[in-house]
């Protein structure tokens, strides 16, 4: 008798209940897609930062006023240690050169990994070829480079000219291939390749220092860079802490506006259930009157209204959350440019909080309690 009362009542005044089921279906929808953005910002938050530069620097400890190098063999020893969040490691030796009429910094590096940790610079002409490095010549001509660009407007270069360079007893010739815009350090320097700039300084199988973009939260990359200290004794390994902190505090600030979004969104779809259900609770005055007259008891009536709040909580939570699944895939291609993988543990959390905020924007139906079957039954 119950269930069929029940769905009698779930059957009649559509109108407002449909008011109900839309407020209570889009709550559930926002909440759904901002659930799984939360569960998923992290991984992506974090492949978005690691195109940002590197955030860990393992370099030789300082020798006094000589330039410290260390051996090109630590690239090696990194890559055995097999730690999966080491996005990218770019290696790189500096060298003083001059130019003949001013001095400049060469840089040497692999350009697979600085493209790969830095892919936001900005290059006029092309990237040198990371695959050059095989085919070398050991002689003057020291292939392509890119200059920064500063350093490119100090020597009036463009790309396809050539500057020659001097270190010591030994000088080269580079082919620029671009100009670089890094709004860093780069932008004065000269880049090459890494075996280029080891014969030019006289230092084969030297490194001044590797640059590591490494994944995961603030705590994950420390604790990398704990692991990393322990197994390169006799080398320094810094995490570069301002941009660490920057992804753990931006992090923090974005789960913070889902939460406090998602808790809006709720206040706002329990004041759109409330509307629909003190207009209904007016219109079921006669019902629960004639109700009572038969012998119901107010908590047996108040039951059957809270059970409909209930089943529209469900249907409304279960329409919300797949709804939510497409809208978090239309955030994660807007803001990430890759789609929000759906959570299954986002569905009964949906479905959980739509039920509550159904019960509670059901309140009116408690002025129910009050109707005199007397004054029903006269009519009044």
């Amino acid at each position: 008798m119950f269930l069929r009362i029940l769905w009698k009542l779930l059957g009649a005044s559509r109108g407002r209940l449909l008011l109900a089921l839309v407020a209570l279906s889009s709550g559930a929808a926002v909440c759904s897609a901002l659930l799984n953005v939360d569960l998923d910002a992290g991984r992506k938050l974090t492949q978005e930062f690691r195109t940002l530069g590197a955030n860990i620097v393992i370099a030789p400890p300082s020798s006094g006023g000589d330039a410290a190098v260390a051996d090109a063999g630590v690239m090696d020893r990194i890559a055995g240690l097999h730690i999966p969040q080491i996005v990218a490691a770019a290696p790189y030796l500096y060298v003083a050169a001059d130019s003949g009429t001013q001095p400049v910094i060469l840089a040497g590096t692999r350009f697979d990994q600085v493209s790969k940790m830095n892919s936001w610079w900005k290059v006029e002409g092309s990237w040198v070829s990371s695959g050059a490095e095989d085919n070398s010549e050991k002689n003057n001509d020291g292939g392509n480079c890119l200059v920064g660009r500063a350093a490119a407007r100090q020597f009036g270069l463009l790309p396809g000219s050539r500057i020659e360079l001097r270190s010591g007893d030994h000088n080269i010739s580079l082919s620029v291939a671009g100009i670089v815009t890094t709004g860093g350090a780069e932008d004065d320097q000269i880049l090459t390749r890494l075996d280029v700039a080891q014969d030019l300084a006289g230092l084969p199988g030297k490194v001044s220092l590797v640059q590591l973009s490494v994944s995961g939260s603030t705590a994950e990359i420390e604790g990398v860079a704990k692991r990393l200290a322990s197994a390169l004794p006799g080398l320094d390994v810094r995490p570069v802490r301002q941009i660490a902190a920057a992804e753990g505090m931006i992090l923090g600030r974005i789960r913070g506006l889902i939460f406090w979004t998602i808790a809006l969104i709720l206040v706002l779809s329990m004041l759109g259930v409330l509307a629909s259900m003190a207009a209904l609770a007016m219109e079921r005055s006669r019902d629960v009157g004639l109700m009572k007259a038969l012998g119901g008891s107010i908590p047996r009536i108040m039951r059957l209204f809270l059970a409909e709040a209930g089943a529209l909580g469900v249907l409304g939570g279960t329409i919300g959350f797949l709804a939510g699944v497409v809208l978090a895939h239309w955030i994660g291609s807007s803001v990430f440019g890759v789609a929000i993988s759906p959570r299954l543990e986002v569905f009964p959390v949906t479905v959980a909080l739509t039920i509550v905020v159904a019960l509670m924007g059901a309140l009116p139906l408690r002025l129910l309690g009050r109707v005199r079957p007397a004054e029903i039954l006269r009519g009044e």
